[in-house]
């Protein structure tokens, strides 16, 4: 597997850093957003009327745009902030392109913890209740599930970005082949929930679910952004790093907490929402350079935009096939082609 980045263009990158530019990549993508955001606002399936829906809190346009667009759009931010950042932060670590939530194991985990809370009846008890037991069952799966993939990548007292890689997919397929049983064990109403909740939809959610979430993902993601120039000196290799004050062990600690914390919010919330970790960040890398200390703030306005505008595609097909598509079937059908390409261009092996 090819590491991220040359050494020698790793250690210059740790040293010159432009804020200017940085500002200007981080403005830019801001605004893809905000347009995003405002199209995902005004189309729909039913039709709005902006001006009466600011102008009449009481009327169904303000209903639509307040009630069920805006929330739904948030939602989709913050988790795209969330895995998108998580993703940049693992490839940096692991010096691996292929390295992502999803591929790692931990979106598995975090979907086992969610699924066996859902079928042990964590619903029955108040939304809000619910909801806690789930995020608090998905973020200690997703955490198990990191510990797991990065003690089996040991090796030698080292981390084998390969060993890491596929005892992730190892794992995968196992948490998937218990989700699958749980789904045949259970009644029909919750099979169907969790079938719904695995495919990555985006939903509707309380203001007080949306503002503690969003509160823990960019608190998380900040933590990440502040490893950034760590991460830049991890491309020279452990050794390297270690002999130019990298604490390696603080490093990965603190990347792993950050990332299953967000993963296990992300899943407890939309489901399994695949490639946005792998997809924006490589995309972003390859656009604007591999300097961690810029690219996991992009990667984080990079994912919110990726999955606001999935959500926006979702919704715009309703007319053509009649119900609407999981965000998270898009993402994937984004992501699969480009996985595709990254082994086409050699450029993961």
């Amino acid at each position: 597997m090819s590491q991220l980045a040359a050494p020698r263009a790793a250690a210059l990158g740790a040293r010159r850093f432009s804020v200017g530019r940085t500002a200007a990549i981080l403005g830019a993508l801001t605004l893809l957003l905000a347009i995003l955001f405002a199209l995902g606002a005004l189309a729909g399936a039913e039709p709005l009327d902006l001006g009466r829906a600011l102008s009449d809190p009481h009327s169904l346009d303000a209903r639509i745009l307040f009630g069920l667009r805006l929330p739904r759009l948030v939602l989709a931010a913050i988790v795209g902030i969330g895995l998108a950042a998580a993703g940049a932060a693992y490839q940096a670590l692991l010096r691996n392109p292929l390295a992502d939530p999803f591929l790692l194991g931990v979106s598995g985990g975090a979907a086992l913890g969610g699924t066996l809370a859902l079928a042990l009846g964590a619903t029955v008890f108040s939304t809000a209740l619910g909801l806690g037991v789930v995020s608090l069952a998905a973020a200690v799966g997703a955490a198990l599930a990191t510990l797991l993939a990065f003690v089996a990548g040991m090796r030698n007292g080292r981390l084998d970005p390969v060993r890491t890689l596929l005892s992730g997919v190892i794992f995968n397929s196992f948490a998937a082949s218990v989700v699958t049983l749980l789904k045949t064990l259970v009644s029909p109403e919750t099979a169907q929930r969790l079938l719904f909740w695995l495919t990555g939809s985006i939903g509707y959610e309380s203001a007080t679910t949306l503002a503690l979430a969003g509160a823990a993902i960019l608190a998380a993601t900040a933590l990440l952004a502040r490893q950034g120039h760590a991460l830049n000196l991890l491309a020279l290799g452990d050794e390297g790093a270690a002999s130019l004050g990298v604490d390696l062990a603080r490093l990965r600690a603190t990347v792993f907490f950050a990332s299953s914390l967000i993963v296990g919010i992300a899943v407890s919330l939309t489901g399994l929402v695949a490639f946005v970790g792998l997809l924006v960040p490589h995309l972003l890398r390859l656009a604007f350079g591999p300097d961690n200390r810029m690219l996991i703030p992009a990667s984080a306005l990079g994912g919110a935009s990726f999955l606001v505008a999935a959500d926006l595609g979702a919704r715009l097909l309703f007319p053509l096939f009649g119900t609407e598509l999981p965000a998270g079937a898009l993402t994937a059908l984004a992501g699969g082609p480009f996985f595709l390409f990254l082994f086409l261009r050699r450029q993961v092996v």
